[in-house]
């Protein structure tokens, strides 16, 4: 998403009308729904002036594109400024300008962070360089259009308060300066020297539009990385509070080992990173040689992560790098040089099947490590037996003689990146007041659906892309498959619903194991884990009346153990119980509904309660079932339900390329599309796909409303082959959106090397009717031509 976007003349317009604060205002408030601080209104208006000073250079296209305010992909971070154009070479380029207000800056020992004055005193934080060379990295790594189109991104930080760069230019930060020079107060015309360098002409072909809409590669998934991360390769950045906390432990590590214990916390919402810092932790901790474990209470991370890890390294290694919480008890007092504790809100007091042994958990842990690093969300507390709270750790650190620090990430980066989701999902379960009472111009798919059953069906057709979709559910079903494997557990008869608990056969590597998207996860299997889509059935224990939710923990099942004790304490203190069991069911679902990178799919129970969500959300997001008669007119081969489909094995996909008006490549990775089975006497082949053909420009080859076998582009020469392309400057009104199926041509120029280019690509129809012309491409235009498949026969 971006704030503020024009050229360098809208641009030196609007700062010289003293408006560009307030047109930045505007269009933050509208978009990113709400409001920035009085001190960052103020940095707009000092830094612009800054930069205006710097783009009056005549010398810097006035056509160059200015955007302000540029939210990276997949997380919460924003680029201050970036000025695009062409370089000399006419190589397309976007040059970010980290801006900062800083005068004075104060060199550290830990790599990639700074002191400085920053809200009432003096802090931490990283340095500019680092800022820059990381966010321009994320682009780079997840925004396809960048690297398909070789866009170059170059990174630079411009302190313009600053006076001396002694520091922030000290040899020490060279790692990072030199992916991203710094330029000072009196460095105005190093600045603008650097901009022209690399923006030498125009943006005439919009590469901020074509970066801000580009197709974002999958977010890497921890797990998926784990065998890398310990061999040493660098999987994830860290960004900003990311970078501090993991310097802050690093450093914290090293005192812990010459003097006093030390306990780090560090409070995180869903999706802020913790467990990606925990595990680089790990793996850098160790490669010091240091004694250091990964410690969760809940075994689904550790039996996802071992699983990951087998055959990399011995199982005995795999079990001393992941222990559980109860793993502490009689622990030699530091024997541990670390112990990282992920998802410290879900430990318990007291250890073994029986929760009869040990004394604390808490106590165990600091007492066993030099340093303990506590990784916690106390809003992510879901059983009556979950202890970790700030309170409990800074309590047993006083009395274990250990030095405290607090920190806190904040950055999101599950969820789409989207803070304004997880806040409009407080509101909505009415966890706290927020001012996102609707998901308004918030990039992250959630729907309500109408049925259990179109829910799962989605959620399988998701599944079929990458094997990273599931089902999960409230406790509120008895676990009867445990004694009966053909037993049903949750059973929602009015819409022919059922299935198993995902306990009975994959345990708690539900959430990896292929066949286990037919089984339904609850809270224990998929906490401290994430996939890209995650579907949620609310049951009985939280519906709506007149708007109010109301939780009631006596529908759970008897036998649910996160609540075990709860009458109990009904009878000893109702009041406290109430609200109690309150925040453990409304927290469940708040954890379960941020398990989707990308999406979360809702279905009720209780139709009040489905109905309520529904109205929280504009209409485009509640689902209808349509037939498939109406997705796929004229189709007459057999669409499988999404359970049956095994991908090019017993189906391929079949796309509506009415639905598919955008990019193919995001229509692809949405999932929205169904897998059909051909006919017998077609052999089944990786790449193959059904689309229908529409319109007359091919009816010599292929009449009107065919639907067609393609197999996706396989390279070599197309010369005569009818293929099936998109295109930018095509608008085929009968095909749909930027797609058409022509026979394809094209003119070769010969270099003086002995290789060759196109020079021109013409696309060409084969029909008996008027008015169809040939579409030629020019050698420019050609680049952006891409053969999405090539034709191989008419199905039906």
């Amino acid at each position: 998403m971006l704030v503020y976007s024009g050229n360098k003349k809208k641009f030196i317009e609007d700062v010289g009308a003293n408006a560009i604060e307030s047109i930045i205002l505007t269009e933050f408030e509208r978009k990113l729904l709400k409001r920035p601080s009085k001190n960052e209104v103020l940095s707009w208006k000092n830094s612009m002036q800054y930069m205006f000073k710097i783009l009056i250079d005549p010398d810097i296209p006035h056509d160059s594109g200015v955007s302000i305010e540029y939210v990276l992909p997949l997380t919460s971070k924003r680029i201050d400024f970036i000025l695009t154009g062409k370089d000399e070479k006419k190589r397309e380029t976007a040059v970010i300008i980290e801006l900062k207000q800083w005068s004075e800056v104060k060199k550290t020992s830990k790599d990639g962070i700074v002191r400085t004055f920053l809200a009432g005193g003096e802090r931490e934080t990283s340095h500019p360089s680092y800022q820059a060379w990381t966010y321009a990295a994320l682009i780079e790594d997840y925004n396809e259009t960048v690297r398909q189109e070789d866009i170059r991104i170059m990174p630079c930080a411009y302190l313009h308060n600053l006076i001396s760069d002694s520091a922030i230019n000290d040899p020490f930060y060279i790692a990072h300066t030199s992916k991203a020079p710094i330029f000072i107060s009196k460095d105005a015309k190093k600045l603008a020297d650097f901009l022209k360098k690399y923006v030498r002409y125009g943006d005439s072909d919009n590469i901020m539009y074509r970066i801000e809409h580009g197709r974002i590669k999958p977010s890497k998934g921890l797990a998926d990385s784990l065998v890398s991360m310990l061999s040493g390769n660098q999987e994830f950045l860290m960004i900003d509070d990311q970078k501090l906390v993991y310097e802050a432990a690093i450093d914290l590590a090293h005192k812990a080992n010459k003097g006093r214990k030390q306990v780090l916390i560090v409070e995180g919402g869903p999706g802020t990173g913790k467990s990606v810092v925990a595990i680089n932790l790990l793996v850098e901790l160790t490669k010091r040689e240091m004694n250091a474990q990964y410690v969760s209470k809940n075994a689904a991370p550790r039996a996802v992560f071992a699983a990951k890890l087998t055959g990399t390294m011995t199982k005995t290694k795999i079990n001393n790098m992941f222990k559980g919480s109860g793993s502490y008890i009689g622990a030699e007092t530091n024997f541990f040089d670390a112990l990282i504790v992920d998802e410290a809100h879900r430990l318990n007091e007291k250890s073994g099947l029986y929760g009869n042994q040990g004394e604390h958990q808490i106590k165990e842990i600091i007492n066993a490590s030099k340093l303990s690093v506590f990784f916690i969300d106390e809003k992510q507390r879901v059983t009556l037996n979950d202890i970790g709270s700030l309170e409990e750790i800074e309590y047993w650190s006083s009395k274990l003689g250990a030095n405290v620090s607090r920190m806190e990430l904040k950055s999101q980066f599950r969820c789409n990146g989207s803070d304004g989701y997880l806040a409009w999902l407080d509101s909505s379960l009415q966890i706290r007041d927020t001012a996102n009472t609707t998901l308004d111009n918030i990039d992250y798919d959630f729907k309500v659906f109408d049925s259990p059953i179109v829910l799962r069906d989605e959620i399988f057709r998701k599944n079929a892309i990458n094997n990273k979709a599931r089902l999960v559910a409230g406790y509120c079903w008895k676990w009867a498959s445990k004694k009966d494997k053909n037993a049903m557990d949750i059973q929602i008869p009015e819409y022919g619903f059922e299935a198993q608990w995902n306990l009975t056969n994959d345990g708690s590597l539900w959430i990896i194991s292929p066949e286990s998207v037919r089984e339904i996860g609850c809270i224990h299997t998929c906490q401290g884990l994430e996939v890209d889509y995650i579907g949620v059935i609310i049951g009985p224990d939280l519906v709506v009346r007149n708007g109010k939710i109301i939780t009631d923990a006596g529908k759970r099942d008897g036998r649910d153990k996160t609540i075990r004790g709860y009458k109990k304490l009904l009878k000893e203190n109702p009041e406290d119980a109430a609200r109690v069991v309150d925040d453990i069911v409304k927290n469940t679902y708040r954890t379960l509904m941020t398990r989707g990178q990308k999406g979360c799919y809702l279905f009720c129970t209780d139709r009040e309660t489905n109905e309520h969500f529904s109205k929280l959300i504009d209409q485009a997001r509640q689902v209808k079932e349509i037939t498939l008669e109406e997705k796929y007119p004229g189709l007459n081969l057999n669409i499988l339900p999404a359970k049956d489909v095994r991908p090019y094995i017993n189906s391929v996909p079949v796309y509506n390329l009415k639905i598919a008006a955008g990019d193919f490549s995001e229509y692809q990775a949405s999932g929205d599309f169904d897998w059909v089975e051909l006919p017998e006497h077609i052999r089944m082949s990786d790449g193959y796909f059904v689309a229908q053909v529409l319109g007359e420009s091919m009816n010599r080859r292929i009449p009107n409303g065919s639907w067609c076998l393609f197999k996706a582009d396989p390279g070599g020469s197309r010369e005569g082959k009818i293929v099936l392309v998109q295109h930018r400057d095509i608008q085929d009104v009968e095909q749909g959106g930027h797609y058409t199926v022509k026979e394809y041509h094209s003119d070769k120029a010969y270099t003086e090397d002995g290789g060759w280019r196109h020079s021109r690509i013409i696309l060409r129809p084969k029909t008996s009717a008027l008015g169809y012309k040939d579409i030629p491409l020019t050698e420019d235009q050609a680049i952006d031509l891409r053969v999405i498949g090539e034709y191989v026969s008419i199905l039906s």
